[in-house]
């Protein structure tokens, strides 16, 4: 493989370092590789970087190897783009179980990163409809499935048990290629928790005004939907931001005008919309580059999930979030169910608040406190999201992580597969 030099930065811009950087385009190519690979690098925070060594960028193997069209099971190769899979499977009556929030997130970063989506509290995370995966532990490829001592360790692992180069997935059958969505709005955080706990819809999320305060606090707008074979809407026109915002795009007086307008754009009485389904699973895709309205600092966003029980810690953070002053527009909120596939596997019954915040020493200090919140109510912060938590905070959050450490020891004892995540939080050492 050849390599090249290069500045890499995750979503969020705020972390950045240099590395090698290889793009084969063949499988084949990888036979012997001991470097990380790494996807569209859509982890916000340092999960994709590893500064001063290699990376090895899969994007290019993005092939569709098998659809099997009577059991909807799918192999694919790791590069492939979520987004394009749903785009290309739905005319054939099927779709990936699980989608993240972009679809530009690759097939092998959901994976080692066990996504979830707005599907959780029915279905899961990404690894729970995996049948198997191709790896390349040691230089050589073979395939893992269930029963391999190696399989909850690489879903949800970081890639840290080795390369990612292939799946095959278990799709779930869509009757069409748009979205029925109910959208209604939500007065506050009682009602927030009491939809989102009663809602039957097979997909779900709240959107949440994190400016509000006082009674209005957790105010939002809340979406169900449902797969549907209705006529295709008009699409929306894709924009692009073409140059980094100055710091005053997403002051607090412009995120809370702003707020305010998107909370009235849905009737006081809700409406049922059709939508095409890019658009409800990928609502900021048609943004290009919008991490650039944070400016040249970038930001990071805060994600943490915590059980049932403790669901008023979200509530104390989200207070501390409005006073600030510090939110963005990009507030959400989420059921989740028990569903997850890995060692490291973020999810956890319970619910889900992700913030996104600008890159300044305030918001730093604030995303601490809310860490700590966090770890006080039992829950867990979300690698894909994380770019400034300490070793100390991750080791309470995840109770399986010696068991992970041991198979990815024993996987990569040479630590060849490491990255800046890695190192930051001490993951592979002992406590």
């Amino acid at each position: 493989m050849r390599w090249k030099e290069m500045e890499l930065a995750g979503w969020g811009r705020a972390l950045k370092s240099t590395a090698a950087v290889a793009r084969p385009e063949r499988r084949s190519a990888l036979a012997g590789a001991a470097a990380p690979a790494i996807g569209n690098r859509r982890s916000y925070g340092d999960a994709a970087l590893n500064g001063g060594g290699k990376v090895i960028d899969m994007t290019r193997l993005d092939r569709v190897l098998e659809l099997e069209a009577a059991t909807g099971l799918l192999r694919v190769e790791a590069g492939a783009r979520i987004g394009e899979l749903a785009q290309l499977l739905a005319p054939r009556g099927w779709l990936p179980a699980v989608m993240p929030g972009t679809g530009f997130a690759t097939v092998g970063g959901c994976i080692a990163m066990d996504v979830h989506g707005k599907n959780h509290h029915g279905a899961g995370s990404f690894g729970m409809h995996l049948a198997e995966i191709e790896l390349i532990v040691g230089g050589e490829a073979r395939p893992i499935g269930p029963d391999d001592p190696l399989w909850r360790a690489t879903i949800g692992g970081l890639g840290q048990t080795g390369i990612i180069t292939a799946a095959t997935l278990r799709l779930i059958p869509a009757k069409g290629r748009t979205m029925r969505v109910r959208e209604q709005r939500v007065e506050g955080w009682d009602e927030h928790i009491a939809l989102l706990d009663s809602s039957d819809a097979s997909y779900t999320v709240g959107w949440i005004d994190a400016t509000a305060t006082g009674a209005r606090l957790g105010r939002g707008i809340l979406e169900e939907g449902e797969i549907s074979d209705a006529s295709l809407p008009p699409a929306g026109r894709s924009r692009k931001v073409p140059l980094d915002a100055p710091g005053f795009a997403l002051s607090s007086p412009v995120v809370r005008v702003f707020n305010a307008a998107y909370y009235a754009r849905v009737p006081a009485q809700g409406r049922t919309v059709t939508r095409a389904q890019a658009d409800f699973f990928f609502p900021l895709d048609r943004i290009h580059d919008w991490n650039r309205l944070y400016g040249k600092r970038g930001f990071h966003q805060f994600q943490c999930v915590v059980p049932p029980a403790q669901k008023d810690a979200l509530r104390d953070m989200l207070r501390a979030i409005a006073q600030s002053g510090l939110a963005s527009p990009l507030a959400v909120l989420k059921r989740m169910g028990p569903g997850r596939a890995g060692m490291l596997s973020f999810p956890m019954e319970g619910y889900t608040l992700a913030v996104d915040f600008p890159n300044r020493a305030a918001a730093r200090s604030l995303i601490a406190a809310l860490e700590d919140l966090a770890i006080a109510a039992e829950g867990r912060i979300y690698f894909a999201k994380d770019s400034l938590a300490g070793a100390a905070q991750v080791r309470a959050m995840y109770p399986e992580l010696a068991d992970w450490q041991a198979a990815v020891s024993a996987a990569d004892p040479d630590r060849a597969l490491e990255t800046d995540i890695v190192r930051r939080l001490r993951l592979r050492d002992p406590a």
